[in-house]
């Protein structure tokens, strides 16, 4: 489509589910796209062939941002590459799964810094290149308002980055850069496997949704790409709600 031709992007937690899908969309419509790694090289660097196919620069940068110290230097890496940066998508997240009364230390830590602070510590970087027209995308999800069994500390923070996104909105707004939150229902991802109870989320989400599935990464990440385009240049501290009708029941 070109809609992005001469942008740059950067999303975090790129090399599977919500975010390569997110990545590749966003290179589909012309933007360079960097995407943030922790684990995997080999996803980083087949996720970046993918994304260069579409004609694009793409960038691999290694980063743990739930480590606040490493997010600079992501940050210069991916300016070094591209001089500025046009579109932040905040996907990386991370948790430990339990009950509310199992919640640690290590438990809410790892949680809230993976998932709510680096939105907090990227959004503050990514503003230091961001011209105006800048795009901050987070990627949320239903535990931040539902309660689903085992999702504690995963929902507490995903609530945070919701109510983040609305402070940026309001900070940011001056500056011309619009800050929104897609949070995805029962999506079938990797991530969704590791849950306990995995076959009877589907089940249970299947019949409850109204149209009658699980979604996929890429209807999010559909979602995700338009709200980095002008098209969604009204629309800014919201969460927009991908899940298939599932929260009307």
């Amino acid at each position: 489509m070109g809609e992005l031709k001469g942008k740059s992007a950067l999303v975090t937690g790129g090399t599977r589910g919500i975010g390569r899908a997110t990545a590749l969309a966003l290179a589909d419509m012309g933007a360079d796209v960097a995407i943030n790694f922790f684990r995997s090289r080999e996803s980083a660097k087949a996720t970046a062939e993918e994304i260069q196919k579409r004609g694009v620069k793409a960038l691999a940068v290694r980063a743990n941002v739930g480590n606040s110290e490493q997010i600079p230097k992501m940050f210069e890496e991916v300016k070094g590459a591209f001089g500025k940066l046009d579109i932040l998508v905040s996907n990386a997240a991370l948790g430990h799964f339990g009950n509310v009364l199992d919640v640690n230390d290590k438990m809410w830590d790892v949680a809230m810094s993976t998932n709510a602070k680096a939105l907090l510590y990227c959004s503050q970087e990514a503003v230091k290149m961001m011209p105006e027209g800048g795009r901050i995308v987070a990627l949320t999800s239903l535990g931040s308002h539902r309660y689903i069994p085992g999702y504690a500390a995963i929902g507490v923070s995903k609530a945070a980055i919701e109510t983040l996104v609305r402070y940026l909105a309001f900070e940011l707004g001056s500056r011309k850069i619009n800050v929104n939150a897609v949070s995805g229902g029962f999506i079938d991802t990797d991530s969704l496997k590791i849950f306990p109870s995995y076959d009877e989320i589907i089940r249970e989400s299947t019949r409850r949704t109204p149209l009658g599935r699980v979604g996929t990464p890429e209807e999010v990440a559909n979602v995700a790409a338009f709200l980095c385009t002008g098209r969604a240049s009204w629309v800014s501290g919201q969460v927009i709600i991908v899940d298939g009708g599932y929260t009307l029941g």
